[in-house]
């Protein structure tokens, strides 16, 4: 498709600003790979199918994207790619590009028809692809030939059998035929695997040629050492090719520096294969063999080509009158050469170029060599060519194009007159189209225009819209990024001793460390405060019987109840920032709903969250606890914001234990002395234990002996008949949340 120059020129500067920003930003690949596809297509212009071929190369290679990212975008990617693989003349560039991106796209293309089975035209792409690429092997230019060579690799490995490192995970083991199940609907295990022996042999081939080219020998030896290290069922096969192979004898005279140079460039690669492989596994079975063979190689200095301490043979005659090295020195002048002169008529560039009067050479074709072999031929005969010869080559063109008729030009009189002709333009009166002809006249001139795309700036598109599952679950993914992160985040630093320091108080900003408190105060108030006013509205649309999915409140609040049962001695303070603030929102929400509610709205409740969750994280921890816990546990219980019958319920079921009776009875105390708001129930408490356990009477007797001295003897009355505490009426007003000791005394002594 042709274009201008101009808009050409700034679609390559549009593109390679998208790919500035994906490689600031991974997050932007899928948005990126899939807007820039139908532009770098096999219609494209070559420059853009270079640029895009290029970038598809460097994205699936990159390690900043994830293999799931990968494997979604490589469905997108396929179809172009085999598109552009099939076309009958391809650039060098786009083709070394296109295979390198395949060598990339195969493994993550063979896990996903693992794991899909259904999708199955993605497969059909990819062995198109890979049926193309080993077909034109040998007719690729040389460039791309060596990426061949890391296809075929890649091909052999993922067609082989790998190591299972852990069968619990199969996401996290290698790609190999280990991870496929033997009845597969798509993928043949024996045809997999006959077709990487195959290419394998085809791969080790290039060590039994006569006229090997460096450049390929040492690349199949860096790609073999991936398969030697990774296929151990194929490590043997590659070692006992790689040691048959002795670069000295692939050499065919005449000896030149260019071959000896390769030579030995075979012969490092091949023995730093062979010691990279025994530091890996020193007591691999062929570890002799191969110990001599890079003795042999170090031995080997090149007889048949290191030729470079014998003598000069006799000189040749000269055939001219004067030898080459002579003639230099002697300042000869060369022989003139002899100048065809040109046919009449018109002439072309290749008459006017032409020299000699040979009619084979002056018929060829340099078109029909490759361009690495003009290379090879070119450089040594420039650097032989005689200067003399030359300088008359030159002078003879010289002459010829001088001879050559001038063509005639205008004259400026005549351009004058051409100018000054300008014919008045009248416009005719045309009839006005009908309301049902202007869209049909318009349409025609949709048709007639040509397929042209103006590529305007890069906007990137819209995504398209969540629904409330996709929104859930990518809610739910980013609170489990945040929770990993707590991991590895600092602690707020502690402030030294003795140091003038500055304290905020209230002023401070919530979360404005940017430590591990700021983080855990973030999310708190995402699940407490962000859904403030949502949850009523969704229990009014839930009550039509339809299945609601969880909200992210609740997730986030799952998450931390979890992530504090982790580790609950450490993580003390993130549950009591907790629950303060889901008891401080429950009261601002009882509040903003009783002012809100009219007499028509009399059902309206709100639901309450901080008794829920005090309960199930004592539920949590107190299993767990014994008498070295007793002032963490003292302190979570005097820092929550208030104190249930339900919580002192909890509590006294320590006093079940025997030896945990004293951590029951000193957190009552402490409530009893500290919070006087919650001072009845928690003197319930003790007192109900005091009935129910005998174990307890000692230590709870001298609590009620100064704070309910009447209660203080035993009763007559069995445990069973006993009033139980949650009927016992609580004689002080509900506690305010507020904490009103000034800081945590020391715990007394029973």
């Amino acid at each position: 498709m042709a274009q201008p120059p101009d808009q050409l020129a700034g679609q390559i500067s549009q593109l390679n600003a998208a790919r500035n920003l994906v490689l600031g930003d991974a997050a932007f690949y899928p948005q990126i790979i899939n807007g820039v596809l139908p532009i770098i297509g096999a219609r494209a212009h070559v420059d853009l199918r270079r640029w895009g071929s290029d970038f598809l190369a460097e994205t699936f290679a990159s390690p900043a994207l994830r293999s799931s990212q990968k494997e979604q975008l490589a469905a997108d990617s396929l179809k172009s790619i085999r598109e552009t693989l099939e076309l009958p003349e391809t650039d060098q560039l786009v083709l070394r590009n296109l295979v390198e991106a395949a060598a990339s796209l195969y493994p993550l293309v063979f896990r996903r028809i693992i794991n899909r089975p259904n999708d199955s035209s993605v497969w059909e792409h990819m062995t198109a692809i890979k049926q193309d690429i080993l077909r034109r092997w040998d007719g690729f230019p040389f460039a791309v030939k060596l990426c061949c060579i890391k296809f075929v690799q890649r091909v052999v490995q993922v067609q082989t059998h790998g190591s299972i490192a852990d069968p619990r995970r199969p996401d996290q083991n290698e790609t190999s035929l280990a991870i496929v199940p033997r009845n597969h609907p798509i993928l043949s295990l024996p045809n997999l695997e006959a077709e990487a022996s195959g290419l394998l042999d085809r791969l080790l081939s290039v060590f039994q040629e006569e006229d090997c080219d460096p450049l390929l020998v040492n690349a199949t030896l860096n790609c073999l050492a991936v398969l030697v290290r990774n296929r151990q069922s194929v490590g043997n096969k590659i070692i006992n090719a790689v040691i048959s192979f002795f670069p000295a004898k692939q050499v065919r005279s005449p000896i030149t520096p260019t071959i000896r140079v390769g030579v030995k460039s075979m012969e490092r690669t091949a023995k730093a294969l062979m010691i990279n492989i025994l530091k890996r596994n020193p007591n691999h079975p062929l570890t002799g063999k191969m110990q001599h063979y890079i003795e042999r190689l170090m031995q080997s200095r090149l007889e048949p080509v290191d030729d470079s301490t014998r003598k000069r043979g006799l000189p040749s005659e000269p055939t001219d009158g004067l030898d080459n090295a002579k003639r230099l020195r002697l300042e000869a002048e060369a022989p003139l050469i002899k100048v065809p002169p040109l046919p009449a008529g018109p002439i072309s560039f290749q008459q006017l170029y032409t020299l000699t009067e040979d009619a084979g050479l002056s018929s060829f074709d340099v078109k029909q060599l490759p361009a690495d072999l003009l290379v090879k031929i070119l450089v040594p005969v420039l650097t032989r060519v005689d200067q003399s010869a030359l300088n008359q080559a030159v002078d003879a063109i010289r002459m010829r194009y001088k001879s050559l008729p001038k063509p005639q030009v205008p004259s400026p009189a005549a351009e004058e007159e051409d100018d000054d002709y300008e014919p008045e333009y009248e416009p005719m009166d045309l009839p006005v189209p009908e309301a049902g002809q202007g869209d049909a006249v318009s349409a025609e001139v949709a048709d007639l225009e040509p397929d042209l795309v103006s590529l305007g700036p890069f906007v990137l598109p819209q995504p398209p819209p969540l629904s409330e599952e996709e929104a859930a679950e990518t809610g739910r993914g980013a609170v489990a990024r945040v929770f990993s992160m707590l991991g590895t985040t600092d602690a707020a630093p502690t402030p030294a001793k003795g140091k003038n320091q500055q304290h905020l108080g209230f002023s401070r900003l919530a979360g404005s460390t940017f430590d591990r408190d700021a983080w855990v105060t973030l999310l708190t108030r995402l699940a407490t405060r962000a859904p403030a006013g949502l949850e009523t509205a969704d229990k009014k649309a839930g009550t039509d019987g339809s299945r609601k999915a969880p909200a992210i409140s609740d997730s986030i609040r799952e998450t931390l109840y979890r992530y504090i049962l982790e580790d609950f001695r450490a993580r003390v303070n993130v549950g009591i920032m907790w629950l303060n603030e889901e008891w401080y929102n429950d009261r601002i929400q009882m509040k903003f709903t009783a002012s809100q509610r009219s007499e028509d709205d009399e059902e309206t409740t709100v639901p309450l969250h901080y008794d829920q969750w005090a309960l199930r994280l004592l539920d949590g921890f107190l299993p767990y606890l014994d008498s070295r816990d007793t002032k963490i546990f003292i302190r979570f219980l005097s820092e929550i914001p208030e104190i249930t019958i339900p919580i002192t319920q909890r509590v006294a079921s320590l006093a079940k234990d025997p030896e945990r009776v004293n951590l029951c009875v000193q957190s009552f105390l402490y409530l009893i002395m500290y919070r006087p708001p919650a001072r009845e129930i928690c003197l319930n408490a003790v007192e109900d234990v005091y009935r129910t356990y005998e174990e307890s009477r000692p230590v709870a007797g001298k609590v009620l002996a100064r704070w309910r001295p009447h209660k203080a003897d035993p009763p007559n009355q069995s445990p069973s008949q006993s009033q139980p505490l949650a009927s016992r009426p609580a004689k002080s007003e509900p506690e305010s949340g507020v904490n009103t000791a000034a800081g945590e005394p020391s715990v007394p002594a029973s």
